[in-house]
């Protein structure tokens, strides 16, 4: 199943209070189960001005899906092609 890197814009991210973060993941989550376990959500990345999720889905449709349906932003959306870490130096 491929894997895609959601790169969403939102000013302000990294200030974002524990309580929100985890109304936005349990928002997340709700919609996943609707939409069934053909897309998961791997793990997220909070940064200053951005949220960087990593996704598993059939298609990049069902990513933004996902975004629609949970209010998020997905303003840039890629299918990973490779995972290179330290090992792959070996």
């Amino acid at each position: 199943m491929p894997k895609f890197v959601i790169e969403r814009d939102i000013p302000q991210a990294g200030n974002l209070s524990p309580e929100q973060l985890q109304a936005i993941s349990q928002t997340s989550c709700g919609v996943l189960s609707r939409m069934g376990p053909q897309i998961q959500w791997v793990h997220s990345y909070v940064t200053d001005d951005r949220i960087y999720c990593v996704y598993i889905a059939p298609d990049e449709a069902s990513v933004r899906q996902h975004a629609e349906q949970g209010g998020f932003p997905a303003n840039r959306i890629s299918q990973v092609r490779s995972i290179i870490d330290p090992t792959t130096a070996d």
